[in-house]
């Protein structure tokens, strides 16, 4: 299970030459700073593990309920990037980003691996298409060293908000719209979920994402050891 209502994901790649300063940024400021935003409870970033999967970084944070990403505090840090903020985000690279509701989440606990698979549904109508993925995702966290799989929904609004962070950028690719996030032991295990999500008949313009887990902040004290 995810530990809230809300998320926000975003994909992103990383020049060379920012790489290095990409990570002591988003290990020792981005992600304290943002799981220190009242209602966020989990950042998790990862890496993919094949060259097929692009981009190559995928964060996720999760927050008690969706207004959390909408609220005050989230939005002050938006519009308050520090210098270092701007000078790792500008070696950014096919950034797709959504703060979205989480529709449905099972399984017992994170992953060490995760699939993300963004898609528009074939059907407009919402609950339609949340009713015949319902199926789906209890069918999938029934397979072989599944751990998780979590439906959510971004919202078009919220999502378009330009931001102090975001102004002046060009790297920013089209936003997800829905997207599954499945989580497993090990990557052959995501295999046949996959398959099944992209042969189901709700799910169109599939993009697909293997990765590994790098690094996870929850919302603790900074401390040595």
């Amino acid at each position: 299970m995810l530990c809230g209502k809300g998320v926000v994901a975003i994909w992103n790649g990383i020049s060379e030459e920012g790489r290095q300063d990409f990570y002591q940024w988003h290990i020792h400021e981005h992600m304290p700073e943002r799981t220190g935003i009242p209602g966020f409870l989990r950042g998790r970033r990862y890496r993919a593990v094949d060259k097929e999967t692009h981009p190559e970084f995928f964060t996720l944070y999760e927050v008690e309920q969706f207004n959390v990403i909408t609220g005050e505090e989230y939005a002050k840090r938006l519009n308050a990037p520090t210098s270092w903020t701007r000078r790792a985000t500008s070696h950014f690279l096919n950034t797709s980003r959504g703060l979205a509701r989480v529709l449905l989440s099972e399984g017992p606990g994170p992953g060490g691996v995760l699939a993300t698979v963004r898609f528009q549904p074939v059907t407009t109508h919402g609950q339609q298409a949340l009713g015949e993925l319902s199926s789906l995702v209890s069918h999938i966290i029934q397979s072989p060293l599944m751990t998780g799989a979590h439906l959510c929904k971004s919202d078009e609004e919220a999502t378009g908000i330009r931001t102090a962070e975001s102004d002046g950028r060009t790297d920013y690719d089209a936003p997800p719209s829905w997207f599954l996030l499945l989580e497993a032991c090990t990557v052959e295990a995501l295999e046949a979920p996959l398959q099944a999500v992209l042969q189901h008949a709700v799910v169109r313009k599939a993009q697909v994402g293997r990765y590994l887990l790098e690094y996870t902040r929850l919302k603790t004290d900074m401390a040595a050891g």
